[in-house]
């Protein structure tokens, strides 16, 4: 992976609103009036699609202004996630095996995020209602080549203040970056937003959930929950900081949706309308579509509603995978320009090895046309319900994401409803 300097703030904000919603029905949804500018000039594409103007965008930019962000969706620890990872022999954990077919993906970008959905309490470990990993589900994460953690979901204070704690202080001996959690107020004002610069270009990211299932979190340990006055005054300080763009990571929604709920498209209009430049979504369990205004022949404020489930033991039908997230920025003068956007498709494969139930997470373009890979036909079937599914939603419903896979490089999936995907160089 590419190195990566991460910039933590140096002294929080004064902030005028600090008031904090800890369940979904009282929501500060203030949407700041004022339209957002245009921050690069367009020329005039006529008939021009965006497609055909990304490459143009990169064919002008040197290599090193470029970034390339990778999103995944819940990373869970059932209890059955917990017993496979376990070495009767050693007494240890490991679940590395589980990221072993999607690593290269995960490695491959600039700054890879996911949505850590467990606590590391410590033991006893367990899995729902309240979760509790082991530190090798952490490990393993950064191994695969996450480079940030986002700790702001529905299950983050499970194990209490002193779960939260400990999972800060875990995350951070792994060397991993992390924000949605804090020890205390303060050191929220400090460092979040968490900044992120990598050669010439500096991004903002801020996490966000509905609420944590009722559980009130004392303080000193502190949640960032939806809230946006707080959110619209979190973005000002961004820009502040010198980012370049401000990428909102929020847990929303109502689990296994399959389309967004009036209060996510009113939360993200809030976003988008105080300065945010993507939304990223996760907590439904399912996928939901990807859209982006595409108006301008470039695109401008994507929001993905929700990249469902990167790994659990849910395997109930479009529970049992989800979609990465692969967004590609550049600096154009001074202003930071989208100039790609897609995602992957990935699926849980739960073989039974040596007595044992294993968790792989497959990207499914690669795996579709390996029918011989899988234990049982059944196992096939499963995941390409889940690829038929995925696909008739968001063929349907997304704009400015289309298919991706990577095989060294990433490709566009081009295919129609009679033959089998096929690729075409991205």
């Amino acid at each position: 992976m590419r190195s990566v300097k991460i910039i933590l703030p140096i002294a929080g904000l004064l902030l005028t609103f600090t008031s904090t919603a800890q369940e979904r029905d009282t929501l500060r949804l203030t949407v700041i009036a004022e339209e957002r500018s245009d921050t690069l000039s367009v020329p005039d594409c006529g008939m021009q699609s965006p497609d055909t103007l990304v490459p143009l965008l990169q064919a002008e930019l040197p290599r090193d202004s470029l970034i390339t962000l990778l999103f995944t969706g819940d990373i869970m620890g059932h209890d059955g996630q917990i017993a496979s990872a376990y070495d009767d022999s050693t007494g240890t954990w490991s679940y590395e095996s589980v990221f072993s077919f999607i690593a290269p993906l995960i490695s491959d970008a600039d700054i890879a995020i996911g949505n850590l959905e467990v606590t590391l309490g410590g033991p006893p470990y367990k899995g729902y209602p309240q979760f509790s990993s082991p530190d090798a589900l952490a490990v393993a994460c950064r191994n695969a080549g996450f480079d940030i953690l986002v700790t702001a979901n529905n299950h983050a204070a499970d194990r209490g203040p002193k779960g939260i704690f400990r999972t800060l202080r875990v995350l951070d001996s792994l060397g991993l970056k992390h924000t949605g959690t804090w020890n205390s107020s303060e050191e929220r004002d400090t460092l979040a937003p968490l900044m992120i610069t990598r050669d010439s270009i500096t991004l903002a990211l801020l996490s966000y959930t509905y609420g944590t299932n009722g559980i009130v979190v004392p303080p000193p340990a502190t949640v960032a929950y939806i809230d946006t006055v707080r959110a619209a005054t979190d973005i000002a300080g961004a820009a502040l900081k010198g980012a370049d763009a401000t990428l909102i990571f929020v847990h929303w929604g109502i689990e296994y949706d399959t389309l967004p709920s009036p209060l996510q498209k009113q939360t993200a209009d809030a976003f988008l309308g105080s300065g945010a430049d993507i939304v990223i979504g996760s907590h439904p369990h399912v996928v939901q579509p990807m859209i982006a205004d595409t108006a301008s022949c470039r695109l401008r404020n994507p929001v993905v509603w929700s990249m469902g489930n990167f790994v659990s033991n849910q395997r109930a039908r479009r529970r049992d995978g989800g979609a990465m997230i692969r967004i590609e920025m550049a600096l154009q003068g001074d202003s930071a320009v989208i100039t790609d956007a897609g995602y992957v498709l990935t699926w849980v494969y739960t073989p039974t090895e040596e007595g044992k139930r294993k968790y792989y997470i497959l990207p499914c373009a690669e795996f579709e046309s390996q029918p011989e890979f899988f234990q049982s036909s059944s196992d096939y079937d499963a995941m390409m319900l889940f690829v038929r599914d995925a696909r008739r939603l968001l063929d349907n419903e997304n704009v400015g994401f289309g298919e991706m896979t990577f095989d060294g490089r990433w490709e566009k999936v081009k295919r129609d409803d009679d033959t089998p995907p096929e690729t075409e160089n991205g």
